[in-house]
């Protein structure tokens, strides 16, 4: 692994307060590896291997059943994916691909495990990170369960306003993608786009321009019980 990597990955919260020589540990196996896009890195139902650090590109996580599929998350620099399953050795509930060309850390979960027993800071990392997680996908399901699709697509892209600063921005992801994301097809992304006209939403390709703000937030409803992603 080069060294100037190293600062980054020691930024990340699950990391940050651990302690050097638990640091060394964690990484004395780890490597480096870039990927090109739509590479398939895990398999769901297969064990931990590895604790993944994504620093460049972006991943999906994705599950599938009876022949369908769907996106579950989308995973960007610098953050891990997959704690949950390396703390527990158990199976993948996820597999997860490249969007597009991606540098990624692999650390083994053995060594994680490890450290997790002997290191009490990096412990109560792991714990408030899988917390986290746990919370979001309490939102998550929230939005899934009592919002329609125009609601759920008029509330993400709320979302991506705010993180973006600005009221016109360009999708991160294809729309099937979106679509699968948001629990619709792509015919229902489509006519749910339409639906949002009225409420100053244009569309061009992947450029989303929000002309009344005002509007489009009275009709969405934020709340911060389901969408503060960071809480």
């Amino acid at each position: 692994m080069r060294k100037n990597d190293l600062p980054e990955i020691r930024s990340l919260p699950l990391f940050a307060e651990i302690k050097d020589n638990s640091f060394e540990a964690l990484i004395r196996g780890a490597y480096v590896q870039n990927f090109p896009p739509r590479v398939e890195l895990i398999t769901e139902g297969d064990h931990s291997d590895f604790l993944h650090v994504v620093i460049a590109g972006s991943v999906e996580l994705f599950g599938t059943w009876n022949g369908r599929q769907t996106t579950m998350a989308i995973v960007r620099p610098i953050s891990t994916f997959i704690l949950a399953a390396t703390v527990k050795d158990a199976p993948y509930l996820m597999s997860a691909r490249t969007m597009e060309k991606s540098r990624l850390v692999l650390i083994p979960s053995m060594d994680v495990r490890d450290v997790f027993e002997t290191d009490s800071e990096f412990a109560r990392a792991v714990v408030t990170e899988l917390a986290q997680c746990y919370r979001a996908v309490i939102k998550n399901t929230k939005d899934l369960k009592l919002r329609t699709s125009l609601e759920r697509l008029a509330n993400y892209l709320l979302r991506q306003q705010i993180r973006t600063g600005s009221n016109e921005f360009e999708l991160k992801m294809e729309k099937r993608r979106l679509a699968s994301f948001l629990g619709m097809t792509s015919e229902n992304l489509s006519r749910a786009f339409k639906g949002l006209e009225p409420y100053g939403v244009e569309v061009s390709g992947n450029q989303i321009a929000i002309k009344d703000l005002d509007d489009l937030t009275g009709f969405a409803k934020p709340d911060r019980l389901i969408d503060n992603y960071a809480t």
